[in-house]
Parts: structure tokens; sequence; C-alpha cells
């Protein structure tokens, strides 16, 4: 085992556990610990993409509408600090219509102000919560962690060679398999009702995790850069480590934000915090 890889290993331990405290604790801890995750994101984001370079208005309109929006769900729900978040997405896309700003300004301030208000949402403040976020967490981790070893371990096809060389199709079938199994078990151990339903909620989280994953290579060979940042030690940035989180977290609250829609119960869901992991885990 190389000295990087040890590293890695280290590293990613240290971080689980430190989030799966901050999860068990939840509260305004959890909700912080999101806003500093949606911070970071748009931070490394600026730095990748020089924003900076396109004019300053940009930047300071990327920070503004994150902090707003962090304001809005505390004091008012993520209804309202969604709103924000694209209210601040079209302020960006004008911006840049008006050669005021770069095109990465608009996806910036929509994919770390999701990340933000998305972890916090699916993590609420009740015990639906807490079980929803460990169900997120073993789906990710677990699709991330096994598709690295069955990748090395069978290889094959490359996934997409152009955007991340090292990915494969057996490293991509493993890990959502693995993915799939960890989220079965959750719901099971949890008591959760519906596990059909379970199985097909973790089979799209898994997919997308993997999808957030290319994304994120995706952008980092546009800005010519080889990590997000260099916060985490064997890991880069926090984009390198929470960009299959952050867009499974985003998938599993709209999947919520339709269920609540169509059952009429939108409405409640910012009165009522523990419901969006009850309704995803069908608790």
């Amino acid at each position: 085992m190389t000295r990087e890889l040890k590293l890695r290993i280290v590293s990613g331990i240290v971080l689980a556990l430190f989030a799966l405290v901050v999860t068990w604790v939840g509260g305004h801890v959890f909700a912080l610990f999101s806003v500093a995750i949606g911070a970071l994101i748009f931070s490394e984001w600026s730095t990748m993409t020089r924003l900076v370079l396109r004019g300053r208005r940009g930047v300071v309109l990327g920070w503004a509408t994150l902090a707003l929006s962090a304001v809005f769900m505390f004091a008012l729900g993520i209804l309202a600090a969604l709103a924000v978040v694209f209210v601040g997405v079209i302020a960006a896309a004008l911006l840049y219509r008006a050669r005021h700003a770069s095109p990465w300004l608009p996806a910036g301030i929509l994919y770390s102000g999701l990340s933000m208000i998305s972890l916090a949402a699916v993590r609420g403040s009740g015990e639906a919560g807490l079980l929803a976020t460990v169900f997120l967490f073993a789906v990710v981790w677990s699709t991330d962690i096994m598709a690295f070893f069955f990748g090395r371990a069978i290889g094959g096809p490359k996934l997409a060679p152009r955007i991340s060389p090292g990915k494969t199709w057996s490293g991509a079938i493993g890990g959502t398999v693995s993915g799939v199994a960890a989220g079965a078990a959750v719901q099971i151990l949890a008591g959760g009702q519906g596990v059909l339903r379970i199985l097909a909620i973790a089979l799209v989280l898994s997919a997308a995790g993997q999808a957030g994953d290319l994304f994120e290579s995706w952008v980092k060979r546009r800005s010519g850069v080889k990590d997000s940042g260099r916060i985490i030690p064997g890991h880069g940035g926090v984009m390198d480590r929470a960009d299959a989180l952050v867009v499974a977290a985003a998938l599993a609250l709209a999947i919520v934000l339709v269920q609540a829609a169509l059952s009429g119960d939108l409405a409640a869901l910012d009165g009522q915090r523990a419901s969006i992991g009850a309704i995803l885990l069908g608790l």
C-alpha cells in the first residue's frame, strides 16, 4: 500500500467519523456544517473557474446569495432558501449576459447553494432525519469505496475515459450494487417499510452520486486542475470529497419535494423539519 493511499484512507476515516458525529448531534450544528460545506464549495469553484477574472461583481453576488439563503434557511425554511438561490442564479445569468461575469457563475451558485440546503434539509431536526442522512451516507460512501475496489480488481472498459480515465464500468456497477445493498440494510435496521421503494431510491441516489463525481471531474478537467483544493490531506478539496454526496442529497430533496407536492403537503415541510427524512424513508 502506497503512502498516498494510506493517507487517503486515514483522512477518509477521520472525515467520516466527524461527519457522523455532527449528524448525530444534528440541529443547528449540522445546519452550520452544511453552510460551511456550501461556502467551501463555492470558494473552490470560484478558484478553479477563475471567476474573479471576469469581474468581482459576480463573486460578490455569489457570496451574497449564499449568505442570504443561509439566513433564510434558518429563519424561514428550505423553500425560502431555495427561492433565494434560484433568484441568485437568474441574477448571475443576467450579469453574464451583460458580460460582467463568467459563464461559470450561475452554475457555481446553483451547485453550492443546493449542496448547502439539501444536506441541511435531509438531516432536519428529528430521528427520521438522522436515519435519512445515515441512509444517504451509506449509499454514497459504499458506492464510492466499492467502485474503487471493484474497478481495481476487475478493470475492463472505461466508464468515461475523456472525463475520468480511472473509472471503469465494473467499478460503477459494483459500486451501485454495494450502495443499494447498504441503503437497504439501513432501511431494514431502521424498521422502515417499502423495501422495494427504498431499493429504487438507493439505486437512483447511487447513480446520482457517481454522476456528481463525473461532473466534478469534468469541471476540473475544463479548468485544468488536478484537485479542487488542498484542505483535505490525501483527497484535495471539499468538492473532491463531497461531490457525490451533495448531488445525491440534492436529488433526495427533489424526490421528497415532488412527492410532497403531489400529495399537497409541500407547504408543511418548512413547519415540520423532521418530515423530509420520514418521507424519504417512508417512516
